[in-house]
């Protein structure tokens, strides 16, 4: 399988860079910059990422290039572009022209392959704060901007057995208006790659690799419900039947007739698989606690306990099956090492060494809009395919304060109107995420001629593509006028309701 090869040097626009390649119908992967892989029979190119680093820093990221150029066509982009200049003896420096946002290309060469079906004056994104004042020997112009003097240039032909090209400027970002035409004339036009790495192959691939890794042995797995989970689930179902065993489990935190309902469509979808009711254990553990923290830790030790007991049932499964994604495959092979914030009630690495199982990952190369993809390709069910995120922690984590089950009754209901309200008025699918949130605080009311003093509820509604930024959704007033009325009206102990229209950053998707 042809792939790209792109070299991670911390910048956080790496994995907009990998997005805007898979686009394209093309297999890439991320590495840290150092880990060049054993296998590369199948690499076609290579990209050089940005960094928060400056080459002129001490501690700077840096790679002996030869050991690429001329091997495969390679792309600098920005930090990868100036480690390339200096590296074969061009001249860096820190900039007094500092570039950061719109900038105009003036390109010195049109008929080169990168710049195919590009406009002359093409609007790019920069953001750095090096610049590259000359070019090395045996290199050549290709573009300037009106502040810079090097935008964008390659090796001539004869320097290297393969194309070498480096940009001061970020092609992955929208505000590049042609920078996908640009990548994609460096993937398909110089690269060579055909583009043919779809749902469907990606489907078909991973079925025969799943029953060749596993063979006749059995894999266990719980499901969340959620897409990735799901569409992982039924990957393994389509390898190997009914040697897998998936369970369900009910914590008590879940949204209003949300298990019973993916229950069910986890059983019409032909899954071996049981529902676990561990309500009263959940709601055991969690009594008193506020601390958001140890509502996680509890919340994720319950996961395990339930998970460990339901395994002991099977005591011939030899996999674990996960729904890991490759964000988090990205996050445990970092520049900088792991990520120093894990979060507790991610499941994944808290299981008990005594259960020793192997572990199966069927989606820990594809990103989250992949997966849907591919459970598109898969036929799963719409209402689990087209399913907002929801925090592992659940209505845990929208309970602001300590846990009780009236609390989770009254969420539950003031959630099950907005969402409902959301898809009756076709409004679901244009949010990326919507929630209700229980406060910790009570408000005065008047019902009728009585003084009420209940519970006060948020609603929360926004619009992202991945989670890491977020922007509120302007969602009708009078759309929120009803959703309002319908809860005060309908919810016994809730008479405030309010809408959350802050943004990620700096505030964060859900409060807690």
């Amino acid at each position: 399988m042809e792939k790209i090869l792109i070299l991670d040097f911390g910048s956080q626009y790496t994995q907009l860079i990998a997005r805007r390649v898979r686009e394209m119908n093309v297999y890439c992967e991320i590495l840290p910059y150092n880990k060049l892989p054993e296998q590369t029979h199948d690499i076609k190119g290579v990209i050089l990422s940005g960094s928060p680093f400056s080459v002129k820093q001490p501690d700077a990221l840096r790679l002996n290039l030869d050991a690429i150029t001329g091997k495969w066509p390679m792309l600098g982009v920005c930090y990868g572009a100036q480690l390339t200049a200096e590296f074969y003896g061009g001249e860096v420096a820190r900039s007094e022209k500092r570039e950061y946002g719109k900038a105009f290309l003036i390109q010195q060469d049109h008929s080169d392959p990168f710049f195919h079906s590009v406009e002359p004056r093409s609007q790019v994104w920069m953001s750095h704060g090096d610049t590259i004042l000359k070019l090395p020997e045996g290199f050549e112009l290709l573009a300037t901007t009106d502040s810079i003097p090097v935008a964008a240039f390659r090796a001539k032909a004869g320097r290297f057995a393969a194309p070498v090209y480096g940009i001061q400027f970020h092609p992955e970002v929208y505000h590049s208006l042609e920078g996908f035409q640009m990548l994609k004339n460096f993937v398909h036009g110089v690269c060579g790659c055909s583009g043919d790495w779809t749902p469907a192959h990606f489907v078909e691939e991973s079925v025969q690799k799943l029953r060749e890794q596993i063979g006749s042995e059995k894999v266990i797995m719980a499901l969340s419900g959620g897409v990735d989970s799901t569409v992982a689930a039924e990957l393994l179902h389509r390898a190997i039947g009914s040697q897998l065993f998936c369970f369900f489990v009910d914590n008590g935190l879940l949204r209003k007739n949300e298990y019973q309902e993916v229950l069910n469509s986890y059983k019409q979808m032909g899954l071996n698989i049981e529902g676990v009711d561990a309500r009263d254990k959940f709601y055991t553990a969690l009594a008193g606690v506020s601390d958001p923290e140890g509502k996680r830790k509890i919340i994720g030790k319950g996961f395990i306990d339930v998970f460990e007991y339901e395994s002991e049932k099977h005591p011939d499964s030899k996999w674990l099956g996960q729904g890991t994604i490759y964000p988090d495959v990205i996050e445990s092979i970092s520049v900088h090492g792991p990520s120093v914030t894990i979060k507790s009630h991610h499941n994944v690495g808290g299981l008990p060494d005594k259960l020793k199982l192997k572990i199966v990952e069927p989606l820990r190369m594809l990103f989250k809009d992949e997966v849907r993809r591919v459970g598109r390709e898969l036929h799963i069910p719409e209402n689990i395919l087209h399913r907002h995120p929801f925090p592992g922690p659940g209505l845990g984590i929208r309970i602001l304060g300590d846990i009780t089950p009236e609390k989770v009754r009254l969420l539950q209901e003031a959630d099950a109107i907005y969402i409902g309200k959301l898809k009756e008025h076709g409004l679901y699918d244009a949010v990326w995420q919507a929630g209700t949130i229980l406060l910790p605080i009570q408000s005065v009311g008047v019902m009728g001629d009585e003084r009420t003093y209940e519970q006060a509820v948020a609603l929360r509604a926004v619009n992202s593509t991945d989670g890491m930024t977020a922007e509120w959704s302007r969602l009708p007033y009078e759309f929120l006028a009803e959703v309002s009325s319908e809860i005060i009206n309908q919810v016994r102990g809730i008479n405030r309701v309010v809408y959350d229209i802050s943004t990620k950053p700096p505030a964060t998707i859900e409060w807690e």
